[in-house]
């Protein structure tokens, strides 16, 4: 029986994990479409899609898939969908601030589905501005560590191409910039041939708080239950996690 248990329980974690890769992409198809449809299919003029195309190769979405998505979101196949950006506040575990950023093509689908995963894992909505007001738009670019690439070789490429802070993240370096400043920050990082994994425009916290692991044990349950949601693109907290919380967390996987 118990080789018959692990076969059920090695069926359901690759369940898990093919729906999880499985709104992942859906997630970046979305913002494949909005950027062409913004900006156009022309890779040259258009960055944001650009960095779109890069996340989505990153994370192994099959080229059809992209093309598709570049060509209906520049309405070149006529089936495009409609997508809203709608950003939500709230809270987690201990006061911890969300902001909830939804791309979706159902406003009300989104408002309701958001509620409900707060309310059943510990979550509250916040008032429009209770939360926003400690966050910020930034540029930010993710480097990861390469062996001979150092801090400093990182802030050299970047330091004239308006980047803000160059921050040590422990698995890779992470860039932030002015908004306006991504693009030239990314490509001051290609021309000193230095490999970027992402490149967004993110909320940024301005104050953290440190917390200790029961608190982050809800508040990471309480994220992975809003990125689960289909019309949840993404969520910024200001929760940090201590080195020894951290090892911990480790220890439970």
């Amino acid at each position: 029986m118990s080789g018959h248990s692990k076969w059920a329980t090695t069926k359901h974690q690759k369940a898990v994990v093919d729906g999880r890769r499985a709104k992942s992409f859906a997630k970046l198809i979305k913002n494949i479409e909005v950027a062409a449809k913004l900006g156009g299919a022309d890779f040259e003029g258009n960055p944001t899609l650009v960095d779109a195309v890069q996340k989505a190769k990153k994370t192994s979405v099959p080229k059809d898939n992209i093309d598709r998505a570049v060509k209906r979101g520049a309405g070149l196949t006529g089936d495009g969908v409609e997508y809203q950006t709608i950003v939500y506040e709230g809270y987690a575990a201990n006061g911890v601030a969300l902001m909830i950023e939804c791309l979706t093509d159902n406003k009300n689908r989104a408002a309701a589905n958001v509620r409900t995963v707060m309310s059943r894992n510990g979550g509250t909505m916040a008032d429009p501005g209770s939360v926003a007001y400690n966050f910020s738009r930034k540029g930010v670019i993710t480097v990861m560590k390469t062996d001979g690439l150092s801090e400093d070789d990182v802030m050299g490429a970047v330091l004239d191409a308006g980047a803000e802070d160059v921050v040590d993240k422990g698995a890779g370096f992470e860039i932030q910039t002015d908004p306006s400043d991504l693009v030239p920050a990314r490509t001051a990082l290609q021309a000193a041939g230095i490999d970027y994994e992402a490149a967004d425009i993110e909320f940024v916290p301005g104050l953290t708080i440190e917390v200790d692991a029961d608190t982050a044990r809800k508040v990471f349950r309480l994220i992975d239950a809003l990125d689960d949601d289909d019309d949840v693109q993404n969520v910024y907290s200001n929760v940090a996690v201590p080195a020894d919380v951290q090892a911990e967390l480790d220890d439970d996987e």
